[in-house]
């Protein structure tokens, strides 16, 4: 079905699956999704500020910092890394039905759904064979369940330290300029990891048409 979308309509979809499932009906693995874009925002915002960045009362230091970036970092290097294997094996590329600008948005919207969603592909590509059941597999595993490995990490290191009281220094995470700072880091991560690859996919098809 999505096969049928235009190019713009095909990347809508592939866009929100490739922020980590943070945006509009990523339930489950998009909570801590964006718990670690939340790590990730509160950090930033601390640098700038000034005082040590803390969250719900916890300082977030380096460790949580690392164990937030491999969070955000995994489901990307299994996207793109699978998405360049694929198109350049020819066991990748004969299975495009449409070669050019659509079929690399085919492979790449097929890694994108296993990496972060739930393993769809556009109807174009024909992933009922050893290579793409074996890479998109593999994919799967990396980019689902690595990702929980440093989200215990950040919850058992965020356990164990204690609660520190709220100060004038303090940044609230409760308030709309937050939020808007936290969006903002979702799309500004996102758009720097994907949009290279976006750029050949679906933004050529549609300057294509």
């Amino acid at each position: 079905m999505h096969d049928s979308f235009t190019a713009i309509g095909g990347l809508v979809p592939m866009w929100m699956m490739q922020l980590g499932e943070v945006v509009f009906g990523g339930v489950g693995s998009g909570l801590y999704g964006m718990l670690a874009f939340v790590i990730v925002a509160v950090f930033i915002a601390g640098l700038m500020i000034g005082p040590h960045p803390e969250y719900l009362g916890k300082k977030i230091e380096s460790y949580e910092m690392k164990m937030a970036s491999l969070m955000v970092l995994i489901p990307v290097v299994c996207v793109l890394l699978g998405t360049a294997i694929a198109v350049l094996v020819p066991l990748g590329k004969s299975a495009v039905a449409n070669p050019g600008s659509h079929g690399f948005s085919e492979i790449l919207y097929a890694f994108s759904s296993a990496s972060n969603n739930n393993g769809s592909a556009f109807a174009g590509l024909a992933t009922n064979n050893l290579f793409y059941n074996i890479a998109l597999g593999i994919v799967m595993l990396f980019g689902r369940y690595w990702a929980i490995i440093p989200t215990l990490a950040i919850a058992g290191s965020l356990v164990r330290k204690k609660h520190v009281p709220e100060s004038a220094g303090t940044l609230p995470t409760h308030t709309p300029l937050f939020i808007i700072w936290l969006i903002a880091v979702v799309i500004i991560v996102g758009a720097l990891s994907f949009f290279p690859a976006l750029s050949l996919g679906p933004f050529v098809e549609h300057l294509m048409r």
